[in-house]
């Protein structure tokens, strides 16, 4: 009887505890999703890393590289676009790129709605990562907006010294809206053309810098060569700062890369070493073939190497494994040293940094190369060779689309800033330097 007792207490108690489970099981699906805050104060660092890549580092790798008369201009270009970019983000960028409304129909491939002047964002709100975690949705649409800053302010590498402060500001906001918004929806959100095709781009290969690399090559087009070029000399002012500027790049760019899983975890670890090893492979082996093709290793092809490795593992940091990673960065390098040194004296357009021959090139070669070292050294795909080649396809034609969205875009938006504002500078503006004729400073006395 006592066990009895005891058996029947026992199932009475089990039940409770079933029934309690349940209904904490219940409340729990019930209450909102709260941010991990793990991962939020690790999403909260990656973002910062990114804004330094803006200011200093991209302010400092393109301004040592013009010619000192154009310092300040290039640095206030950049930070007044990434300033503006901003602004436009919260206005009406993230609406279009991730806004909580889907289009219906053949429209939603391409932008998003709801939410402008983030109306439906609050401190409680969460943007889902690629598990079952989330992290708060400011810092989610904080970290989106130091991605568009950032690839805006990578076009005007290939208009350095020659383009109008005023043209820049409008090129910014037409661009974003017509150019990177729909290619980072297309790419990042669900519903998007190339999202649903299963395109990989882990943290940007086609949304910025195959974005930014053909965009700035239609607009150098469009601006004509600076005076002088090819035949004046225009070597960087200050190699010194363009090395600081990369520097900082690198250190910047693990928040790009591993930021990009949005979460604080294995994934982070992997696009975390790939970052550093295709970025070394990338630098080195830029000066081997410098040093191969009959000239000394320089640090101006280290630099150029750097972001070039940089360039090629932003779409496959999390992607590949870290052999892959050099390979990639190996081959990137390689592909944009020809780009740089044959390919662009051979069309003739003066891309004043190499914009397009680094970003554009080292973009495309890292979007394509994605679908090979997901499956091959290691990478995380671990598919068939079919099942490879097939992911290949789909990043061929997610570059294509790529290409043609910012070309076509930016052809479109040069052609109205143009008919506005000009897009180029005056002679004597030129030949005086933006800095004191745009600006009314100097860089140095």
């Amino acid at each position: 009887m006592i066990r009895k007792l005891a058996y029947g207490a026992a199932s009475i108690g089990a039940t409770m505890l079933t029934a309690t489970a349940v209904l904490a099981q219940e409340a729990a699906e019930a209450a909102p999703a709260v941010a991990n805050p793990g991962n939020n104060a690790w999403m909260m660092t990656a973002t910062v890393l990114v804004m330094m890549m803006i200011l200093p580092g991209l302010a400092l790798f393109y301004g040592g590289l013009t010619r000192s008369k154009n310092m300040l201009s290039t640095m206030t270009q950049i930070g007044a676009t990434a300033a503006l970019a901003m602004l436009v983000w919260i206005m009406w960028g993230y609406s279009l790129a991730f806004g909580p409304t889907p289009i219906e129909g053949f429209l939603g491939q391409f932008f998003s709605t709801g939410s402008y002047f983030l109306s439906s964002v609050t401190p409680d709100t969460t943007a889902a990562t690629f598990s079952d975690e989330v992290i708060s949705e400011y810092v989610f649409v904080s970290f989106q907006m130091t991605f568009a800053a950032i690839t805006a302010a990578l076009v005007l590498g290939a208009t350095a010294e020659r383009m109008k402060f005023s043209a820049t500001m409008l090129f910014t906001i037409l661009w974003l809206t017509v150019v990177y918004f729909p290619i980072a929806h297309m790419v990042w959100a669900g519903g998007g053309l190339l999202f649903e095709m299963g395109a990989l781009d882990f943290a940007g290969g086609t949304v910025v810098h195959i974005n930014a690399g053909v965009s700035g090559l239609v607009l150098a087009y469009l601006l004509g060569k600076r005076k002088g070029y090819p035949t004046e000399p225009m070597p960087p002012h200050s190699l010194t700062l363009t090395m600081v500027g990369t520097g900082l790049l690198w250190v910047g760019w693990f928040g790009f890369n591993a930021g990009s899983e949005l979460e604080a975890d294995g994934f982070a670890g992997l696009a975390m070493i790939n970052t550093f090893v295709a970025t070394a492979a990338g630098g080195l082996a830029w000066m081997v073939i410098e040093k191969l093709a009959g000239h000394k290793g320089s640090a101006l092809g280290f630099c150029s190497g750097i972001i070039a490795g940089l360039v090629a593992v932003t779409p496959a940091a999390g992607n590949s494994g870290p052999f892959g990673a050099v390979v990639l960065g190996i081959v990137a390098s390689t592909v944009c040293y020809f780009a740089v040194a044959k390919l662009k004296p051979a069309l003739g357009y003066d891309d004043s940094l190499d914009a397009f021959g680094i970003h554009g090139i080292g973009g495309i070669v890292g979007a394509i190369g994605t679908g090979f070292v997901n499956t091959m050294f290691n990478g995380p795909g671990n598919g068939d060779a079919e099942s490879m080649m097939a992911q290949v396809g789909i990043q061929v034609f997610a570059v294509v689309i790529a290409i043609l969205w910012a070309a076509i875009g930016t052809l479109i938006v040069g052609l109205i800033v143009k008919a506005v504002t000009g897009l180029r500078v005056s002679d004597e503006t030129e030949v005086s330097g933006l800095d004191i004729s745009e600006h009314g400073e100097r860089a140095y006395n």
